[in-house]
């Protein structure tokens, strides 16, 4: 990290550095730069390099001369302290601004890694304990370099340098260079590098074909003839609205998204392998895909150019730069809802000096986190003036830097086109309870509060069926708070429908006999409405596997009040169990039991499944006698935890069922063999995602038990006499550690068994041998159809 002078050190002494732990994490408390470094406390620095794409080099500067280290050396493009109460973001743009007068939004920075550095140089006066954050700027073309305004006191020069010339010196530790150790941390900028742009196409297109042979293209049709002619035209007003929940929905997952989107579409039909990013793109929503435990499938090579006309000082006959809009390689743990470079530590310490409503919205679904610092939005520029370079911190400095911005105003030109368009259709429709959803859904984009519209959706009792807005918390994954946008549109299947009564006339008697014990139960379980629709058109939050059903609100006051509603989609359940769950019993059952497998089992469980996300614990009393709910408690992890108890409780209701004699007999074997076959299904969506870390647990428990079997040839089979107890004593497992909000309990049991273990890596093996695929991808054919007609 580069030293100041002595006079920099005087003139900035009271500049202060917030300490971290040893793992990166802030403490909360900030020291004098100069002290930092005396007592050897780890801190955070940032390290940015700009990369000429067209002729593979990186610019260097060369330090001033009257540096205290590393004087006169050629070193990265620009670095620095992370201030107390800055961040690393902010504090990279300013950097780069001050040394070399490059002024760039947000979205030109991608973030690589994190290298820490630990050394003591200058006699041992001087302690290194720095966390930094190693960013890339990708330009299209080398900057002019008269385009730079550099620092005299930092920077004497800059070059730019092949990145293998570069690589090569350093590793012949050329004393002109500052030495960085290239076998180390520090050499992953060059693996990065290479492996980006030594790009094999014919390579890279048979492995986006292979990801994309995962998902079986299929059409999802619906009947409409039952639908009045007003719920056609409000129909056509639907699937409009649904599409900008989708626009809403890019941007939650990251801010560069839409950008990205919009590149890689209008490139698609540059090449094969364009046309292959953009159909694996739409699939996943994002960069990171789905199935692979979110892994970038695209690098910022793939991205958006993006041209910054005022980014540098201004060069007669060069237009500006051009840079690449990035994204990080590894999928942001809180999406877009919370700063990308907030940690827990930081969200943790804000949030305490909030009042107690205010915490409530912090950690509820509809408000998202932003910085003060970079309230301006991405595209503009927080460059402080130079009478104020650094930013100098007292010890009595309010660090908290973060505040809150409902969806409503978040969100706001989205919500508001679409609420226009709900309350068209609302007007259009001829069903009571379809007109009282729309106005009530409405009016809650605009005044971000849900509890109204989600009550008029529970009631809803109409033939076109709609589910709509930020409801599922799968992408926060740092905390679990942050809900997604989505859109379900169908067509009520009044049969399948009232066949389906008996699981939410019964949600009352399964809470009374649940595997936990007395004290942990709910009294006021409701029964849960239940709808079954066939599926029209879905957005928003529908990348990658999809959802065969849903259990809504998430609300824990409308849960506790009235319990929650379930959708089932039985088309979708249809295509899922032909295509996909088929062809896994043909491969990975044993023989004898594969004809137990059979599509009622598979749609019966799946109710059930549903079912059980409303009974069990909800909001809990902790030890300490505070009030609190599942969710808040075991934060990122409550989402595997959830659909793990959903799961297995949902076996053991059926069982339950079909022993008080509600339910036929002739399930009590199927059940458990079709969702053994269902266990790699979901496993295949892999164990980042909640609901294959929670098969993989409920897996490797029931093996471990000895409920499934593995033989001889590969395949599995179930062990009726054992399987019963290994159900019960996870269900119990599971409920119990969430009626005690038990994080620590819930992260041992995830840990242990929510893996891939040899027995399910044989299966997957297997079915990735016969290319069984893993999921579907819709093709909306019903509402093409609607929409064409319309226009």
């Amino acid at each position: 990290m580069a030293l100041y002078s002595n006079q920099q050190r005087e003139e900035e002494e009271e500049e202060y550095l917030d300490l971290l732990t040893n793992e990166g994490l802030k403490t909360g408390t900030s020291k004098p730069r100069p002290v930092v470094h005396t007592d050897g406390d780890y801190h955070r620095a940032v390290h940015v390099w700009i990369f000429a794409e067209s002729t593979q080099e990186l610019l260097l500067q060369r330090r001033a001369d009257c540096k205290d280290s590393w004087p006169g050396l050629w070193d990265i493009s620009s670095a620095g302290h992370v201030s107390a109460g800055d961040t690393s973001l902010q504090t990279v743009r300013r950097e780069l601004h001050e040394e070399l007068g490059v002024n760039l939004p947000k979205d030109a920075f991608e973030l690589l890694f994190v290298f820490l550095s630990e050394c003591t140089i200058n006699d041992g006066n001087y302690i290194n304990k720095e966390f930094t954050d190693e960013y890339l700027v990708t330009t299209l073309e080398p900057i002019p370099l008269e385009a730079f305004t550099l620092q005299e006191t930092e920077v004497s020069a800059v070059k730019y340098i092949s990145w293998k010339d570069y690589k090569t010196l350093l590793e012949k530790e050329d004393q002109d260079y500052v030495p960085y150790d290239t076998s180390g941390q520090y050499g992953q900028l060059f693996n990065i590098l290479e492996k980006r742009y030594k790009e094999n196409k014919e390579a890279r297109s048979l492995t986006l074909q292979k990801q994309l042979s995962r998902y079986a293209p299929i059409h999802i049709d619906a009947e409409l003839s039952g639908l009045s002619e007003a719920d056609r035209e409000a129909l056509v007003l639907l699937v409009k609205a649904a599409k900008v929940i989708d626009e809403i929905f890019y941007l939650q997952v990251w801010y560069s998204n839409p950008a990205l989107r919009d590149w890689l579409k209008e490139n698609s039909d540059t090449s094969d392998l364009d046309k292959l990013k953009w159909q694996y793109y739409s699939i996943n929503k994002s960069p990171w895909s789905s199935l692979d435990e979110n892994k970038a499938f695209l690098t910022t090579a793939d991205s958006a150019v993006q041209l910054c006309v005022e980014s540098t000082r201004p060069v007669s006959g060069w237009k500006g730069l051009e840079y690449r809009s990035a994204f990080p390689l590894v999928k942001p743990p809180g999406a877009n809802f919370y700063p990308p470079d907030m940690d827990k530590m930081e969200f943790e310490l804000w949030k305490s000096s909030l009042s107690e409503e205010q915490q409530q919205a912090a950690t509820g679904y509809f408000h998202v986190i932003r910085r003060h610092c970079e309230s301006c939005k991405d595209s503009s520029l927080l460059i402080p003036s130079a009478s104020t370079d650094k930013v100098l911190v007292s010890k009595s400095s309010n660090l908290h830097d973060l505040y809150m911005v409902p969806y409503s105003k978040e969100y706001r030109n989205f919500l508001t086109e679409a609420a226009e368009l709900l309350h068209k259709a609302g007007e259009l429709s001829d069903s009571p309870s379809l007109k009282m959803l729309l106005k009530t859904k409405a009016n809650a984009f605009l005044s971000n509060d849900y509890y109204e519209s989600d009550i008029a959706w529970m009631e809803l009792d109409s033939k076109l069926d709609i589910t709509i807005g930020p409801y599922e918390t799968y992408e926060d994954t740092l905390f679990g708070y942050k809900a997604t946008f989505e859109a379900f549109i169908g067509i009520r299947d009044d049969k399948a429908t009232s066949q389906v009564k008996l699981f939410g006339d019964h949600l009352k008697v399964l809470e009374e006999n649940l595997p936990l014990d007395n004290i942990y139960k709910s009294k006021d379980v409701v029964a849960a409405p239940i709808r079954v629709i066939r599926l029209v058109y879905n957005s928003g939050d529908v990348k990658g596997p999809q959802t065969v059903a849903f259990n809504l609100p998430n609300d824990e006051r409308i849960v506790n009040q009235r319990g929650t509603s379930m959708v089932l989609l039985k088309n979708v359940s249809e295509a899922k169990f032909k295509i996909i769950l088929q062809p896994i019993a043909d491969s990975c059952i044993k023989e004898e039991q594969k004809k137990l497998v059979d599509f009622e089992s598979f749609f019966t469980h799946t109710i059930c499944h549903e079912c059980c996300h409303g009974i069990g614990p909800h909001t809990i009393k902790l030890p300490s006698g505070r009030q609190s709910t599942v969710r808040l408690e075991l934060q990122e992890l409550h989402s595997s935890l959830e659909e793990a108890k959903a799961d297995i409780v949902g076996l053991w209701a059926l069982k339950f069922l079909i022993h008080q004699e509600l339910m036929p007999k002739s399930l009590l074997k199927s059940m458990y063999v079709s969702f053994l076959a269902g266990c790699f299904r979901s496993i295949g969506f892999g164990l980042e995602e909640a609901h294959g870390k929670g098969q993989a647990l409920q897996f490797n428990w029931l093996y471990e038990k000895g409920a499934f079997i593995l033989h001889s040839d590969g395949t599995f089979s179930v062990d009726f006499a054992k399987v019963e107890g290994a159900v019960e004593g996870l269900s119990r497992e599971i409920l119990t550690i969430q009626a005690k909000g038990d994080k620590a309990a819930a992260k041992s049991l995830l840990q242990e068994y929510g893996k891939m273990t040899q027995p399910l890596r044989n299966a997957m093996e297997k079915l990735e041998k016969i290319q069984v695929p893993v999921d579907i991808a819709p093709i909306f054919s019903t509402v093409d159809r609607v929409m064409e007609k319309a226009h």
